[in-house]
């Protein structure tokens, strides 16, 4: 009885999908779930995001969170603390596009492809390979934002800002911090990706015991923000020394990554501005996580985590 109910769940399910998993459509649901999730959860924390940066390239002025955003308040008004914005929701919207279709299409391709390899490398090679084109999708905007939000007098957004940079500096003005966003957001999204993954298996086979295909559509959705956090808080770490290395670049603070590494020091790289970051990114990710998969849900799809069948058969004693 228990299985004639479950068999007829999955049928409803298949039967109220918008398309099939791995289609050309599939992807790109993927794809606008990924700007929408992104977009608006770095929008949401923009206030945040001033202030990290402003703690990065000054820590001595902003040398905490409460006193920062005092300063930030006293010296150049409530408006400050949105400086950026459009950056953060259209820069961070095509890079979340492009992060979480990509790595949708790169799973399934690698995982037919690499059929010898364990998981682990599947979701690694494949975050890895989503995150470049992310990142080169995202860089013109990070580096209109960065100087958006530390020098008040640059420009007031997008608009303004990216002919004003490029007028300044070229086309390279735009990648400048191509290689270590690259070197911050490529350890991260693997980290990230590959916690979700495996965090998600944990959860269904050794705290729920069912697969997800018997769990309802609120269970799945549970079973994403847990895994979202551990994802979220191991790649914080993870990624901080480059972060602050892309602040430092981008405002001039520093010629190169070696001069940045040594300004900064080698223990600061890993301290400063990491309570922040976790406070920051923790919550951004988890969201990101929830309102993907909530919009893979309402398609009728399933929720994230998982591989192929052909993977699954080739990796159950990796």
């Amino acid at each position: 009885m228990k299985t004639g109910e479950e068999n007829q769940r999955r049928m409803r399910g298949v039967e109220g999908r918008l398309c099939e998993e791995f289609s050309a459509r599939y992807y790109g649901i993927c794809t606008v779930g990924g700007m929408l999730s992104a977009g608006t959860t770095h929008l949401a924390i923009t206030p945040l995001d001033v202030l990290k940066v402003n703690m990065q390239v000054n820590p001595i002025k902003y040398n905490g969170i409460s006193s920062g955003f005092t300063t930030l308040w006293k010296e150049q008004g409530a408006t400050a603390l949105w400086r950026g914005w459009s950056g953060k929701l259209f820069g961070y919207g095509v890079q979340g596009g492009c992060k979480f279709g990509l790595y949708e299409y790169f799973k399934k391709l690698y995982s037919d492809v690499l059929v010898d390899h364990n998981r682990s490398f599947i979701f690694f090679v494949s975050s890895a390979s989503a995150q470049v084109f992310a990142d080169m999708a995202l860089c013109p905007f990070e580096a209109v934002k960065v100087r958006v939000q530390t020098q008040p007098n640059f420009a007031k957004g997008l608009a303004d800002g990216f002919p004003k940079l490029y007028k300044a500096e070229g086309l390279s003005g735009f990648y400048k911090g191509l290689l270590p966003l690259w070197g911050r957001n490529l350890p991260f999204s693997m980290i990230m990706f590959s916690t979700f993954e495996h965090s998600v298996n944990l959860i269904y086979h050794n705290i729920i015991q069912r697969r997800k295909e018997d769990c309802s559509r609120a269970q799945q959705l549970g079973v994403t923000c847990l895994a979202g956090c551990a994802s979220g808080a191991v790649g914080t770490i993870i990624s901080n020394p480059a972060d602050n290395i892309v602040s430092s670049l981008y405002n001039k603070k520093a010629e190169n990554v070696l001069q940045a590494v040594k300004n900064i020091g080698f223990v600061n790289l890993f301290t400063r501005s990491l309570p922040l970051r976790i406070t920051l990114v923790g919550p951004v990710v988890t969201l990101q996580w929830f309102f993907y998969d909530t919009i893979k849900v309402l398609s009728g799809l399933p929720t994230s985590g998982g591989l192929s069948r052909r993977l699954e058969e080739a990796t159950s004693s990796a």
